[in-house]
Parts: structure tokens; sequence; C-alpha cells
């Protein structure tokens, strides 16, 4: 009977050693199973912290991609927080985190594939601004250049158009219509002339402007003066006569009387419209 008890002690005994290794091992391989998905999480963590500061180093103009990537850092600060509340022994959920992850991932190398794209863009755009600032500057310039060429010619125009005269005499007239040089036979002043011939000049009637001043260089008027403009500036005339010019030369005289002449040099200027064309002096005795 003793023998039977030391045989099933003994056998217990056995049995609680195999428990205790069988127990040992357990708490052993889940100790290590634990340290490993905790490694694991800890890794999942760390990516996801690295993926936010990528992230963060996005930038673009664009407002509306702009929008989207922060809402993506907003997700994965909250997958951040998520996974830091999450046991590491919920494999499943570690599992789901990790394919986030990667969608995470997938999505940013799309936001910097837009980015490129823009910037690309943005680089060519400035690229064809900077042309098309250059051209316009040209073009401005080549503007300049021609508006002031054409300024040029057009005032040379303007000046070869105008009309200029020569063979400028003044005498004293007589009743008698003989020149005479005693101002007490004086009747009337006599003023001729010519304007040359200008194939350029505006063709058509044309008036003549005569300005005498007697010798005490008071300018000589009567009752059919008037008022002319050469060249902008307002003058009074002694007499006026028009003639019709046509691009060839042509002959003229001015007359002026009603006043009574006396002894002394009388000075005479000839206008157009353009400007003074000539002058002349006559000494009355």
């Amino acid at each position: 009977m003793e023998k039977n008890l030391k045989t099933v002690v003994i056998i217990l005994g056995a049995v609680a050693i195999l428990l205790l290794g069988a127990l040992a091992w357990i708490w052993f391989d889940r100790s290590s199973m634990v340290k490993e998905l905790t490694m694991e999480k800890q890794e999942l963590t760390d990516q996801m912290v690295q993926l936010r500061a990528e992230y963060d180093s996005l930038s673009t103009t664009n407002d509306t991609l702009n929008a989207r990537l922060t809402e993506e850092r907003e997700k994965i600060d909250l997958l951040i927080e998520r996974i830091n509340k999450t046991e590491a022994t919920n494999r499943a959920s570690i599992r789901q985190y990790e394919k986030e992850l990667g969608t995470l991932r997938s999505i940013m190398r799309s936001y910097i594939h837009q980015i490129d794209s823009l910037n690309t863009l943005n680089i060519a755009l400035r690229e064809d601004a900077s042309q098309a600032r250059e051209e316009a500057s040209k073009a401005t310039q080549q503007y300049e250049e021609l508006r002031t060429t054409t300024d040029t010619y057009a005032k040379q125009v303007e000046i070869g158009s105008q009309i200029k005269g020569r063979n400028f005499v003044m005498a004293g007239i007589t009743e008698s219509g003989k020149e005479s040089e005693r101002s007490s036979r004086i009747e009337k002043l006599k003023f001729c002339g010519s304007l040359i011939e200008n194939s350029i000049a505006p063709k058509g009637p044309r008036n003549i402007y005569l300005r005498i001043k007697g010798p005490d260089g008071i300018l000589l008027t009567n009752p059919d003066q008037g008022v002319f403009n050469a060249a902008g500036e307002q003058l009074i005339y002694s007499a006026v006569r028009e003639i019709d010019y046509q691009g060839d030369e042509v002959e003229f005289c001015i007359y002026f009387s009603g006043v009574t002449f006396s002894k002394g040099v009388y000075t005479a200027e000839v206008y157009t419209t353009d400007g003074k064309i000539g002058a002349a002096d006559l000494l009355l005795r």
C-alpha cells in the first residue's frame, strides 16, 4: 500500500514539474510576442510621425491643393492618436493601421506628383511671362523708335512743305502810278516778291500778309487791317492778298495805302500762316 502511494506521489510530482515547465514556456513565449508587437506598434507610430513630417514639407501656391494637404495631415494626427490608444496585442487593429499608412503614402505620392507638375507649369509660365515681357519691351522700344522716326520724318515733311519766298522789294508809288522815293509824292507802298516752287506744299488759295512799320517803328494800319495766325502767333497785318498757289513759283505784289507817308526808313515783313517768309526796306526822302 505504501509502495503504491509512493508511486502516485512521484507521478504527481512529475506532472507538476511538467505543468510548471509548460507555464514557464507559455509565459516566456507571450512576453516575447508582446515585446515584438510593442516594437511593431512603435515602428508603426514612428512611420506615421515621419509621414506627417513629409506632409509638412509639401508646399504649393495652389489653395485647393493646400486645403487637401491639411486634411491629410489631420487624418495622420488622428491615426497616430488612435495607434497610441490601441494595445500592441490588438493585432487586427495594428494591421488595419498599417494598411491606412500605405494608403496615406500613396496619396502623398499623388500630391507630390501634382505639386511637381504645378511647379513645372509655374516655371514654364514664369518663363513665358518673362519672354512676353521681354518681347513687349522690345516691341515698345521698336514702337518708340518708329514713332521718333515718324515724328522726325513728319517734322521734316512739315518743314519741307512750308512755302518760302524770294526777290522781295518795296517801292513808293505816286498817284500817277510811278515809282518814287519822295515821301511827299507817295500815295501808296508796293511790296513785291515771289513764292518759290514746292511740289509737296499744299495747293490752293493762300493768303499773303504784309506788315509795314514806319520810321517811328509803329505798325502801319488802316480800316482794312486784321489779325492772322503765323505759326501759332497772333499778329496784326497792314494788308493782305490771296493768291492761287499750285506748287509752281508765283509772283505777287501787295499794296498799302490810306496813310500819310513821311521821310525815313520803312520796314516791311511778309508772312504766310507757316510764318515769316521775307522782308524788305524802303528809304523815303
